[in-house]
């Protein structure tokens, strides 16, 4: 009997435990080891990484990839992709979700595991359809939650309609680690009846299930687990390769692995997770089993990276009534699954509730837009409060139209290739500060991997669905950018201290600056928006109190601003 496994160290492991602070420079030895280690798959590229790579490791994601390919060239490597949001906070058009699948496909993907945060069939089928067409692995996930109108049943036809639509694997995805033994045995057994393409377990150990619940996918049938190298593994990370491959061969499961490699491998990794847990990268909290994770089904990425915010803004007091929030604005929104970008819709806002003091009074711009639709149909009624909340923002959702052509001339003094605009659309403003220097420093013009006619000719043809030649892809803009250092928050203040004001807005948290959309002298009226600050991968829309002009704006695009800083005097 077969078993594979998936190592996840390179992408969800480091996500999970360290925020995505894994370099290049720091895993590149040991690809060639990884290479011949018999995995099914390395996880490597998607989730957090791109952003991370961009924001804080002074990385091209794409060079990485390639990178990545070339060390590895044997393995099959595979990424994380959120649907219509790609790898962004944000809905994007068909066209511009082609052209992102095409590139990643060019530059190395195999496998592309492709998931909508509401479980909406429509939201993954352009990537599905375009993964195909590529030559690639589409692996559609169910994003797995619990909840009043959430069965076992219903996940069952949503794998069975993923077949349906092309998936050459359905993947459940337990992105909180709350799957106990027995609803994994009953959703894994029922999935092998109903489906004839393999079935895969991924799963977190932050509640202390993912060791049962692996064990009994493999009773149940499980084609492929997901695990991390042990240094990497458990907490809010993966269960590890080495004991997974230890009791699967116990059971008479052939994982196919070299348990030499495996052990060089972690002694690679090991010095790594020291390093980290000593400068602080690494929370120990992050290591330990909270089985309070199983009632708030915070998944592992979102609750290190809270903890680090938290930290950082020396607010970790608040971290058990934030947590204790989450579950009930969950509730509130419908019971969306927890995981990006509603998972940081959720938290954001849980955020916000318990900062302010006041359930719903000021929504972030990405709640506005979930009611508004535009992520898809929530799985749940909305409840009163938060529609009433919706209703006293008078708050619109701010998604400007573009064209790919229009963008890419706009980009075109500063982008070297279209994975150049790619990065710039997807994280304007650290992705434009970070194509700006690459280029200044003459690394334009990396070529992908695998050569294929251009996309302009390929996209003009109707294409028939299956395996063709190698080409180009489409994008968009987004104001929106994570920043997993900051939460924030704003809100205005009757007394001014300005002696030319009657009104000040004042930033109640840390956040970075992306858009504004007044300068000083401009009128204002009250309700409408002055500018956009980002927190937890969420963008939020600041809106004048008062009616007046705007007597001194403190802050421009790309500012970090501190607690209680000034943004806009506004005289009345």
């Amino acid at each position: 009997m077969e078993l594979k496994i998936t190592e996840t160290v390179l992408r969800d492991g480091n996500q999970s435990l360290i925020a995505t602070r894994l370099p290049l420079s720091r895993f590149e030895g040991i690809l060639d080891a990884m290479d011949k280690a018999g995995y099914y798959s390395l996880e490597c590229w998607g989730g957090a990484t791109f952003d991370s790579c961009i924001r804080f490791l002074g990385e091209d994601p794409w060079e990485r990839l390639r990178v990545i390919r070339r060390l590895a060239p044997n393995a099959k490597l595979q990424m994380l992709l959120r649907g219509k949001s790609l790898l962004g906070y944000r809905h994007y058009p068909d066209d511009v979700i082609r052209r992102f699948v095409y590139k990643a496909v060019e530059n190395g993907i195999d496998i592309i595991r492709i998931f909508d945060a509401l479980n909406d069939l429509g939201n993954i089928a352009a990537c599905v359809e375009e993964t195909l067409r590529c030559g690639a692995h589409p692996s559609c996930a169910i994003a797995y939650t619990e909840s009043p109108v959430h069965s076992i049943p219903g996940f069952v036809e949503l794998a069975v309609r993923m077949e349906g639509i092309g998936a050459k694997s359905v993947c459940v995805k337990d992105m909180a680690g709350i799957l106990s033994p027995i609803k994994s045995y009953e959703l894994i057994k029922t999935l092998k009846e109903r489906l004839s393409v393999p079935v895969v377990l991924h799963s977190h150990c932050s509640g202390g299930l993912a060791y049962m619940s692996y064990l009994k996918a493999l009773e149940a049938g499980a084609d492929v687990l997901d695990t991390a190298i042990s240094s990497f593994s458990g907490g809010t990370s993966q269960p590890s390769t080495e004991v997974i491959n230890s009791v699967a061969a116990s059971y008479g499961y052939d994982c196919g692995l070299d348990t030499e490699r495996l052990k060089t491998i972690n002694a690679f990794f090991a010095p790594l997770m020291d390093e980290y847990h000593k400068d602080g990268t690494l929370s120990l909290k992050s290591l330990q089993t909270d089985p309070g994770v199983i009632y708030s089904q915070i998944p592992g990425g979102m609750y290190t990276n809270l903890i680090r915010q938290l930290a950082d803004q020396g607010s970790s007091d608040k971290f058990d009534e934030i947590v204790r929030q989450i579950p009930a604005v969950r509730k509130d929104l419908g019971y969306p699954p927890l995981v990006t970008p509603l998972s940081q819709m959720v938290g954001t806002q849980a955020m916000m509730n318990v900062v302010t003091g006041s359930k719903y009074a000021h929504l972030c711009s990405e709640v506005i837009s979930y009611l508004n639709g535009e992520y898809g149909s929530p799985p749940g009624e909305i409840s009163a409060e938060v529609c009433a909340g919706a209703e006293a923002c008078k708050q619109k959702s701010v998604q400007p139209p573009f064209s790919w052509e229009e963008v890419k001339e706009r980009l075109a003094d500063i982008c070297g290739d279209d994975c150049d605009v790619l990065t710039c659309l997807m994280f304007p403003q650290a992705g434009e500060n970070f194509v700006k220097g690459k280029n200044k420093a003459g690394d334009a013009g990396n070529k992908p991997v695998r050569e294929g006619e251009k996309d302009e000719a390929r996209l003009a043809q109707n294409v028939p669905q299956g395996k063709v030649s190698r080409g180009g892809i489409y994008s968009c803009p987004t104001d929106v950018e994570p920043d997993y250092d900051s939460f924030v928050d704003f809100e205005t203040a009757s007394e001014s201290k300005a002696k030319d004001a009657s009104y000040t807005v004042f930033a109640v948290l840390p956040g970075t600056v992306t858009k504004v959309f007044k300068t000083t002298g401009d009128d204002v009226t009250a309700g409408e928006p002055l500018l956009i600050c980002e927190s937890m991968k969420m963008e939020n829309q600041i809106l004048s109190p008062v009616a007046g002009r705007l007597a001194h704006v403190h802050i421009r695009i790309g500012d970090r601003v501190n607690m209680k800083e000034r943004l806009v005097d506004i005289a009345v």
